[in-house]
């Protein structure tokens, strides 16, 4: 981690978006070498869903604190929705914050902020990554209800939405387990983009539920 953050303390001399696309190639070097070392090994099915020339609400499930160094290197540049608190551990902080679009999410104030910054990174041509269960799933459930963010987003901006279904991180880092990490195989599957334009918010999340559901039971 020592090496990518002096690295990424670099990158506050550039601009957005070179800054985020930069950012993601050293994270994605970081993670790459991590993973090797630790065991684990990745697969991604669906990359022709993605269309470079376009920009994504992308939206993934959530089970474990696994699913950020998964998905902010090996999808195209974007950034994350992510907890204001988690911006406070020293070092992996600050890492944290170059990555991240930061919400508190106990203030109705930094929820609009936070909205209105997401709508910017949309604008700079960059994805924005969601993860629209708002917290992790620790239920037997696949999936747990979506909340509204994204699909307003999605809605407001006519950026299509791209579900990303997320395999086994939970068994590299279970939510209900502490000082535990076990080397598996983690699959990300990239499914076919939504577009919100002919759809109401209520029929675009149903939508988007749907597809990422039976994706994660098959």
């Amino acid at each position: 981690m020592i090496p990518a953050f002096l690295l990424i303390l670099c990158l506050n001399a550039l601009k957005e978006p070179g800054r985020s696309e930069k950012f993601r190639i050293i994270t994605q070097v970081w993670m790459r070498v991590f993973f090797f070392m630790t065991g684990i090994r990745i697969r991604i099915k669906g990359k022709e869903h993605f269309d470079k020339n376009k920009t994504y609400v992308i939206i993934c499930n959530h089970r474990s604190f696994m699913d950020v160094p998964m998905t902010t290197p090996f999808l195209p540049a974007n950034k994350t929705i992510a907890k204001k608190e988690m911006a406070s551990i020293p070092v992996f902080g600050t890492i944290y914050k170059m990555g991240s679009v930061l919400v508190d999410r106990k203030s109705e104030e930094s929820r609009r902020r936070s909205f209105d910054d997401m709508k910017k990174v949309l604008a700079l041509g960059l994805n924005m990554c969601i993860y629209p269960e708002g917290t992790r799933n620790k239920t037997i459930e696949p999936l747990q209800p979506f909340h509204n963010g994204a699909f307003r987003l999605s809605k407001e901006t006519g950026k299509p939405i791209l579900p990303v279904a997320m395999f086994n991180t939970a068994k590299v880092l279970p939510a209900d387990k502490t000082f535990f990490f076990w080397p598996v195989t983690i699959r990300m599957h990239i499914l076919p983009a939504i577009d919100p334009s002919a759809l109401s918010m209520e029929e675009l999340k149903k939508a988007a539920f749907e597809r990422m559901k039976a994706e994660l039971k098959m």
